[in-house]
């Protein structure tokens, strides 16, 4: 009973149904968008805050290259790559046999110089004791002189000596001049190295605060030069903050501190550093990464990204003219973009009006019916749900032929 129930009513729904559609495909607002409907925006100004970003390089604060000050092999590596080491610790030892035995004679030699010092002395007062009784004449009493001038220049020699002897003993011990983390260390126990030697033992690095070099262009620093009314434009810089090489962003805000009064002339740009702390020692020096300045637009033009197209680096836009006849038309905009909209600096006026979707079915000239976004939105969900309506009925009727 219930079946035939079914069956009897199916005829009735199937042409409810059928009756919807019709509607629903005859009339323009609740149907799918009309071939020549488009939505439109029409320009206007905002303010906005940009991102600059400058690719950087990232150095430490003292990037110093360890060297020995004498030739000699050396006996001990006491520090590893990546080794943090304080000012004065010592970092390689180079054999000191030779170094030491070297002190030893000058050492040696300043006690023959002493001694002969002494013995000069004694027969100089002996010589002046005779010439005051006239015993021994100008002659001997100079020579005399002579030779104590002479042993006192010796002792001071020996003395020099022991003490270059001392200094070339104590290089066999080579140690940090600053705090920082040691680089890579190309030599090993047994490595033959000398201050010639081509490559440093390693290289110390003081990471405490780090110096972040960016580039920017002439035009730019010409334009900060002006905003600074004279004053150090360094100075006029707001807080950057660093994008790290793997897109995060570094947690401590950094401060531009130097500008370089050169401009390079076969890049025409400046060097502009800017120092991080770096507390936690997450920065490393030959790092790269890009600094990132905020920067206020007032009176922008945004418009979305979608609404362009680009070729061959030039960058389009359909205006709507009068006649609602669009036009491809090119514009400039600013380089520094968020991803998802861009800031025009010419080739669009307020009050212009653009297409904003669905730009790959226009044509330069072509007339088009104007609607707004909210009515595109509108249609297109009036779209999905008649096709749902459509998909339904299509099941519908389906089963109603297999019954």
């Amino acid at each position: 009973m219930k079946m035939q129930t079914i069956k009897s009513m199916m005829p009735a729904v199937l042409l409810a149904v059928s009756a919807v559609l019709v509607t629903s495909c005859g009339n323009k607002q609740g149907g799918l968008p009309q071939s020549n409907e488009f939505p439109v925006m029409s320009i206007g100004t905002t303010s906005t805050q940009l991102d600059d970003s400058y690719p950087a390089v990232i150095k430490g604060k003292q990037d110093i290259e360890i060297r020995p000050k004498i030739s000699g092999f050396i006996t001990k590596v006491l520090v590893d790559e990546g080794s943090v080491v304080h000012a004065g610790q010592v970092l390689f030892t180079i054999d000191d046999v030779t170094y030491r035995e070297a002190v030893n004679e000058a050492v040696a030699t300043m006690n023959t110089a002493k001694a002969a010092l002494a013995t000069a002395e004694l027969t100089y007062k002996n010589r002046l004791e005779l010439h005051k009784q006239n015993i021994v004449g100008d002659y001997d009493l100079q020579t005399a002189h002579n030779s104590l001038v002479q042993a006192k220049a010796q002792l001071a020699q020996a003395r020099a000596a022991v003490v270059s002897a001392r200094q070339n003993l104590a290089f066999c011990s080579v140690t940090s001049p600053s705090n920082g983390v040691v680089g890579s260390i190309p030599y090993r126990v047994g490595s033959l190295v000398s201050a010639s030697s081509a490559q440093a033992l390693t290289t110390v690095s003081n990471i405490e605060t780090m110096y972040v070099y960016f580039s920017m262009t002439e035009k730019q620093l010409l334009e900060l030069t002006r905003q600074s009314n004279g004053k150090n434009v360094a100075a006029s810089f707001p807080a950057v903050k660093l994008q790290l090489a793997d897109g995060s962003e570094y947690s401590q805000p950094g401060h531009v501190k130097t500008i370089s009064g050169v401009i390079d002339q076969s890049t025409g740009s400046v060097s502009v550093r800017a120092d991080f702390a770096n507390p936690n020692h997450l920065l490393k020096s030959g790092g790269t990464g890009s600094i990132i300045i905020p920067r206020h637009a007032t009176d922008a033009i945004i418009i979305p990204q979608n609404a362009t197209t680009e070729v061959q680096d030039k960058i389009f836009v359909y205006t709507v003219g009068k006649d609602n006849k669009v036009k491809y038309t090119e514009i400039k905009v600013d380089p520094q973009n968020d991803g998802q909209n861009y800031i025009v600096t010419s080739g669009l006026k307020v009050g212009d009006r653009i297409v904003t979707t669905g730009l790959t079915k226009l044509s330069d000239g072509m007339e088009i019916s104007p609607i707004t976004e909210a009515q595109y939105k509108k249609n297109i969900e009036n779209a999905e749900q008649l096709g749902k309506i459509q998909g339904n009925y299509k099941e519908m009727k389906k089963a109603f032929s297999k019954k």
